[in-house]
Order: C-alpha cells, then sequence, then structure tokens
C-alpha cells in the first residue's frame, strides 16, 4: 500500500520562498491579480508536457520537475519555448509526498503560471510557483471559451487587507482573454512582456 507523507510545509516554503506568511500552516492569506503580476518574474502560458519526481540530495524531501512547454510568455523573458518548474512533493515508488495549500500540475493540461527563481530544499536557483495554488490557474474550456479558475479555489483563503478572501475569478474563474489582457495592462505599467509565436 502506498504511504503518503501529508506535510505542513506552507509556512516553512512560504518563509524560504519569501511569500506572505499564511495565517497557519493550511491557510494562506488571499492574494490578487496585481500582487501576482508585480511579485512575480515570470508568468506564462502553457502546457504540461512531462513531469519527474525524485528525493532531493539530503533524501528529506521529494519534488517534482514539470517541463512546461510555453504558448505565450506575459512576463519575463526564455530563451526556449519550454520551462521547468520545480514543485514541492511528488510520488517516487510507494512513497508520496503532499504539500497543504501546493500547486499542482498534471501532463495535458493547460495554465498560467505565476513563476519565480527560489530555491527548495535540495534545489537551489529553480523556477517555483511562490504563491503555491494561488499562483496557479487551470486553463477550463466552456461554453463561452476558455476560463482561467485558479486552484486556490480549492482551499480556504485568509481575506486579504480588504477583506477579500475569495481567489481571483472565484469558482467560476474568470474569462482567459479577459485576464490576459489584465495581466499585459498590469506588466505594462512596468516591465514589458514578450509573446512567443509559433
Amino acid at each position: 500500500m502506498r504511504q503518503a507523507r501529508y506535510l505542513l510545509w506552507g509556512l516553512t516554503l512560504a518563509i524560504a520562498l519569501g511569500v506572505s506568511a499564511p495565517v497557519s500552516a493550511s491557510t494562506f492569506v488571499r492574494v490578487g491579480l496585481d500582487y501576482l503580476v508585480a511579485e512575480n518574474g515570470m508568468i506564462v502560458v502553457g502546457e504540461v508536457s512531462s513531469t519527474r519526481s525524485y528525493w532531493n540530495e539530503p533524501g528529506t524531501l521529494i519534488l517534482t520537475d514539470v517541463q512546461i512547454s510555453v504558448s505565450e510568455i506575459l512576463k519575463g523573458r526564455l530563451r526556449e519555448h519550454e520551462i521547468s518548474v520545480t514543485l514541492p512533493g511528488g510520488t517516487v515508488g510507494d512513497e508520496s509526498v503532499a504539500v497543504i495549500g501546493g500547486a499542482e500540475l498534471l501532463p495535458g493540461k493547460s495554465y498560467v503560471l505565476f513563476l519565480q527563481k527560489g530555491d527548495l530544499p535540495g534545489a537551489s536557483g529553480v523556477y517555483v510557483v511562490r504563491d503555491h495554488s494561488q499562483g496557479i490557474f487551470e486553463i477550463q474550456m466552456s461554453k463561452d471559451g476558455p476560463r482561467a479558475i485558479s486552484q486556490a479555489t480549492r482551499m480556504e483563503l485568509a481575506a486579504d487587507a480588504f477583506g477579500n478572501a475569495e481567489a481571483p475569478g472565484g469558482a467560476p474563474g474568470m474569462p482567459f482573454q479577459a485576464m490576459r489582457q489584465s495581466i499585459r495592462d498590469l506588466v505594462e505599467r512596468g516591465a514589458g512582456h514578450q509573446e512567443v509565436k509559433r
């Protein structure tokens, strides 16, 4: 039988990655789209092409490297059409590590990803999702076209300074094209962006 380890890594990872400290180990303060754009150096739209889980060098944590086929860069620059993102948690053999409130990226699915270079236990200078589930929006088709839905809608968030405790877009998410334009507008107030042409 597979042995699962459910780790309350939220506080430790939040401190290590410099994100807003959670209220408890499994409840995070809600952040808005403007915060996500301002605080992350790379924002991409892409599809997960593969994943690989492994134990870190000290043997203390399972990490998962996720390969993303990038269709568009909304903030930052890449030399290639691929980017590797490292997530804490995963499965190796019969052992699994799950991070409460962590991001989840599945092969064949498309996402908007808010990324930053950072360090994880046993992995330095890698792209991470510093805002955990709040930094990942799944792109799902609806009758009105594609929508971007925050993975943070699956968890309880603590209210921000304005009293808002709902992830951007809420449970139904937001129209993908509208979110994309909002990100572009926010980025253009600061740094530029570059599209990947296919």
